[in-house]
């Protein structure tokens, strides 16, 4: 459709490491953090391109990963390893052997994501606002860090891309301030305009036309769906501009993948879905009221602050880890707290918890040290959270009317070789190197291809 850069420089933020030739197989991955199968489904009047590309290839359900937290899934799709291997679990992870916490960031992230294996094979990667980068790579083409980057200069992988950005307004994040309000205007607006500027940015690197790999995430879905996917559940007032804001972004995709020539694979994927909430779930608070948690000061704000007679506590989303001396000790206070889990009701009798793993039957791997002991993944509407210091009641209410859900994540792409029945976020990579025709070494993947399925019933 429009020329190729291979063996040229790259006008803007470009390395010239163009890739080998035209005759490549090249990829297009688009992230729509947390864009639900049933919204897109539901709505085919909004999605027209949506479903316009999958006429061709497949709009399919997707699960998520344990726990559906956009800090962990993301490392887990760009990988195909769960989060024993990746050494990320949440937005919040623990240090070994301390009573501290901290964020993780890319250099958290232990396995090698896709676009390494695409540098190794001698192709170009570019990268754009994937979670969970911060610091950007320079061993890659090129690279925006997502979310938690101070800057748009300390987000990008060299100054030309950051001159690129800001040509744009490119913004790092939605202001989500602006949703705490009752009025939902000066929030939309903001996150049209950070939507723009990223549709913007993402145009400008595929008609560079220099990379084999582009790989971008829309995140300001996110922000939307978790102040504003309550009222389109319940069709309050404000469905019609969360709608309009989705029409804006379907037109988006549907201009990208216009761009693109028909040797060009397109795959979407969202990394969870999302769904209405109701209660936010203090998880610390219920332990203290439960008598797994103590504190040891009069004003706590963190697990040093946890008293002596502490048995459990909790990190968002719905971790819990247990804190006592003794193997048959451990299993006694797990089994209790799995227990009065499962039994847990919120105020209209409903229960809590949809489904109560064990550590190790959700993780593997070389991190599990620092894994929690249960992980639960709730019921819709029930959003587990975990600050330290007591709390009023167990069951409140916030800004936020959406939460994430395991469930019901979506896969689109135009590509008929892929079968997507079943499919998990595991299966997001290994996918991508097949399309890519990349080796995959000696890594072992914890999904499979979506490309093996044809002609088969693995799953």
């Amino acid at each position: 459709m429009f020329d190729r850069l291979r063996g040229g420089t790259g006008q803007d933020g470009g390395d010239g490491d163009d890739g080998d030739s035209d005759d490549d197989p090249r990829v297009v991955f688009l992230g729509l953090d947390g864009v639900p199968y049933d919204l897109v489904v539901d709505h085919p009047d909004v999605f027209e391109n949506l479903h316009r590309i999958a006429e061709g290839g497949t709009l399919s359900r997707l699960s998520s990963v344990v726990p559906p937290e956009s800090s962990a899934c993301w490392p887990c799709l760009t990988t195909g390893v769960n989060p024993g291997k990746t050494g990320v679990y949440g937005f919040q992870d623990r240090a070994v052997g301390s009573d501290e916490t901290y964020i993780p960031t890319g250099k958290d992230v232990r396995a090698d994501r896709v676009w390494d294996h695409v540098t190794r094979a001698g192709k170009a990667a570019t990268v754009l606002n994937v979670p969970v980068t911060f610091p950007p790579q320079r061993d890659v083409q090129r690279m925006v860090s997502g979310f938690l980057s101070p800057s748009i200069r300390d987000a990008s992988s060299d100054p030309a891309v950051a001159d690129v950005l800001d040509r744009y307004g490119y913004a790092i994040d939605v202001d989500t301030s602006l949703g705490h309000g009752d009025d939902t205007d000066a929030f939309l607006e903001n996150a049209r305009e950070t939507l723009e500027a990223r549709y913007r940015t993402f145009d400008h690197y595929l008609a560079e036309d220099d990379w084999d790999l582009f790989f971008g995430v829309f995140m300001t879905t996110d922000r939307v769906n978790h102040f504003l996917f309550g009222d389109y559940a319940n069709d309050r007032p404000e469905t019609e501009g969360f709608l309009e804001f989705y029409r804006t972004l379907d037109r988006y995709v549907g201009r990208l993948y216009d761009r693109l020539d028909d040797d060009t694979t397109l795959v979407i994927a969202s990394d969870h879905g999302f769904t209405d909430l109701v209660y936010e779930v203090s998880c610390n608070e219920w332990l203290a009221r439960q008598g797994y948690l103590t504190y040891g000061t009069d004003d706590p704000d963190g697990i040093g602050d946890l008293g002596d007679e502490t048995e459990v506590y909790s990190l968002i989303p719905g971790r819990f880890f247990v804190d006592v001396d003794g193997a048959a000790a451990y299993e006694a206070v797990r089994s209790r707290l799995i227990a009065d889990l499962e039994a847990l009701t919120g105020p209209d009798g409903s229960p809590v918890c949809a489904t109560v793993y064990k550590g190790e039957e959700v993780f593997d791997g070389p991190t599990t040290d620092i894994a929690p002991d249960v992980v639960v993944v709730p019921e819709d509407g029930f959003d587990l959270k975990s600050g330290f210091g007591r709390k009023d009641a167990v069951f409140t209410s916030g800004p936020r009317n959406g939460m994430h859900k395991f469930s019901n994540a979506c896969l689109i792409t135009d590509d008929d070789r892929i079968v997507a029945d079943g499919a998990d976020l595991y299966d997001i990579a290994p996918t991508l190197l097949d399309l890519l025709d990349v080796p995959r070494g000696t890594v072992t993947f914890d999904g499979a291809s979506l490309l093996e399925r044809r002609g088969t019933d693995r799953r």
